[in-house]
């Protein structure tokens, strides 16, 4: 491990940090220290959190009483392992996309569900596809950064955006089915819609690391690092063939991953095993998070899969109750797993990482 990074900022909700730190770091080069990256919760006896938040509160309410609320929940939660407090400011999946112009729109029955409308009907006409300066939802998500980063400090740290970004991008503002028309019909324009989208992410991540003060901080997303942490995605991808994803979507995934420098990526659903080979040989990826979606089992259903990713050099992201890592933990290369999962006491998560520890 390179025993030379800047210490990280001691946080009140989060004592161990530094140790929390060595772990993760440890991870990230492959190695381990005497068990894999755990991260368990557990509320705190005696402590009662608050209310959480929605999209449409985050779009529309108090920012201020939002992060207060969330400091008291951090407060009353033990973060076991290599958990780590933070706060996600997400308006929703296709949040990049409204910041280019797209209208946001709201389902009526759940304020944690809503949707860009496409507004692209020519390709030519849409370019330049960027970042509105001046649109107050991307003026809000900035100044709702400033504010998590002073409220936080020294308590928090905070979570990057939901990166819908590249080729998801461009299918909010296109729609979907359309777009798949297009890969077809017009390839070439769809090499320079993609041009604009990638173009789009550094700048993206550049205003809101400073915005979030992250290079003080510390990133995290799941993970804790001083030198960004992110989870990253193509959801789009289950409805394109390998060779597209290979033509379009890696090279930008890849691109994204070396700005962000430690990587989950998000992959969703049985439609986007189709790219497995790709994805293990990409540069960069360095963990998979695969959802299986709804009907098709949780993670202790997928250990194959999991091997499978390994061999092919890549960590994995676990998620189950406590007995179920238990039992994928005797299947899976623990420098090569983090696992994450929550019990009923700050007792039961002592408990947990301590048998991590004897049976690793």
């Amino acid at each position: 491990m390179n025993n030379n990074k800047p210490k990280p900022a001691p946080l009140e909700f989060k004592p161990n940090i530094e140790e929390t730190a060595r772990r993760w770091e440890a991870f990230y080069e492959g190695e381990i220290i005497d068990r894999p990256v755990v991260c368990v919760t557990a509320p705190i006896e005696g402590r009662k959190g608050a209310r959480g938040s929605d999209y449409y509160e985050r779009v529309h309410g108090d920012m201020d009483d939002i992060i207060d609320r969330a400091l008291i929940s951090a407060n009353a939660t033990y973060y076991g392992g290599e958990s780590v407090p933070a706060f996600w400011l997400s308006f929703g999946p296709d949040e990049i996309s409204v910041f280019t112009g797209a209208e946001l729109k709201w389902s009526e029955y759940s304020g944690n569900t809503n949707w860009s409308v496409p507004y692209v009907e020519n390709w030519e006409d849409a370019f330049p596809i960027e970042i509105q300066e001046d649109h107050p939802l991307w003026q809000r998500m900035l100044e709702f950064y400033r504010r998590a980063a002073d409220k936080m400090a020294g308590k928090m740290l905070l979570v990057s955006l939901d990166l819908h970004t590249n080729m998801d991008l461009i299918a909010a503002i296109r729609g979907p089915q359309q777009l798949c028309l297009d890969l077809i019909d017009q390839p070439e324009m769809i090499d320079r819609a993609m041009e604009y989208a990638r173009a789009i992410f550094p700048k993206l991540w550049k205003d809101i690391s400073e915005a979030g003060r992250m290079d003080e901080f510390g990133y995290c997303h799941g993970m804790y690092s001083m030198e960004g942490a992110a989870t990253l995605q193509c959801d789009f991808s289950c409805m394109i063939s390998p060779e597209m994803f290979r033509r379009w979507v890696l090279p930008a995934l890849e691109e994204e991953a070396e700005i962000v420098k430690h990587v989950v990526y998000h992959w969703d659903g049985p439609g986007a095993l189709v790219h497995t080979e790709d994805l293990l040989a990409s540069k960069g990826l360095h963990t998979m998070s695969y959802v299986p979606g709804t009907g098709h089992g949780g993670h202790i259903d997928y250990l194959d899969l999991f091997k499978k990713v390994q061999a092919g050099g890549k960590a994995v992201q676990v998620h189950g109750s406590p007995d179920q890592i238990k039992y994928m933990h005797k299947e899976l290369i623990p420098e090569k797993t983090y696992y994450s999962t929550r019990t009923q006491s700050q007792k039961e998560a002592e408990e947990l990482l301590a048998w991590f520890v004897k049976n690793t």
